[in-house]
């Protein structure tokens, strides 16, 4: 299978700023050609790529004041699932900015008690789906799954966010991903979690909004603070145009049942 994925990201700086794009798929995904170009002022700049512990590939570069326009492609093949560590997996059962276990506990527990397993993953997935109502543009970047639970409303990171802290809270690791979505609508970044269940980290998609088996992993984390698409530091940066592609080829249309195991590859 070949997933096609574009960025295109038009910023304004207010002044020198030292931004960290995170666009580009993960070193596990399996591209197969790619192009990122930064431009300002007619010139092209340069980002130095760093690769953490996880896969995830960041581009830092520091820009002007002014526009400046991020073009990102990829051809995607056959991905990878990465590497995943001990220290991975305790990580992953730890509760997290955003992905607050331990506030949910009680919740959790009175929920999903005596499940386990499929069980719980399914249990937990539908859970989210039916009590949360994908609402664009209400969710705030400091909106976690406490708030998410709360106000049942959000969009995919918030979702996600529940997703794993629910799971954490009932002792199984779980961890956010950020992916390009053929097919999702409306189309933009996506946000998953993965579960670890039968041996093999799983996609849960509470969401519902896009067929999991193509999937493209952008960056993998504890919760949204590690795969956020831009950050920046040193100035003011408005994001003034965001479109976000994902395609893929010569794939037939497939129904997602969402309660079958499917891994990211």
């Amino acid at each position: 299978m070949q997933r096609h994925v574009r960025a295109e990201l038009d910023l304004e700086l207010g002044s020198s700023v030292d931004l960290i794009l995170q666009i580009a798929v993960a070193r596990s995904a399996g591209a197969l050609s790619e192009r990122l170009s930064v431009m300002q002022d007619g010139r092209e700049l340069r980002p130095r790529e760093l690769v953490d512990a996880a896969g995830n590939r960041l581009h830092r570069l520091t820009g002007e004041a002014g526009h400046l326009q991020v073009r990102y492609e990829a051809v995607v093949g056959a991905g990878a699932e990465p590497a995943t560590t001990e220290i991975d997996t305790i990580t992953a059962l730890r509760p997290s900015r955003y992905a607050q276990s331990d506030e949910v506990f009680a919740t959790a527990r009175r929920l999903f008690r005596g499940l386990s397993g499929r069980a719980l993953v399914e249990a937990v997935s539908e859970f989210v789906a039916t009590s949360v109502t994908y609402t664009p543009g209400m969710s705030l970047g400091t909106d976690s799954a406490v708030t998410t639970l709360a106000s049942g409303q959000g969009v995919c990171r918030d979702y996600a966010h529940l997703v794993i802290a629910l799971l954490r809270a009932m002792d199984v690791p779980a961890r956010y991903v950020a992916c390009y979505a053929p097919r999702l609508d409306p189309m933009d970044f996506h946000a998953v979690a993965e579960v670890l269940v039968e041996g093999e980290w799983s996609v849960v998609d509470a969401t519902r909004l896009a067929p999991r088996t193509s999937l493209v992993r952008i960056g993998t984390g504890r919760d949204a603070a590690d795969c956020a698409f831009l950050s920046y530091h040193g100035g003011y940066v408005g994001l003034e145009r965001l479109e976000v592609n994902a395609t893929v080829k010569d794939a037939p249309e497939t129904v997602d049942d969402h309660a079958s195991l499917v891994s990211m590859s």
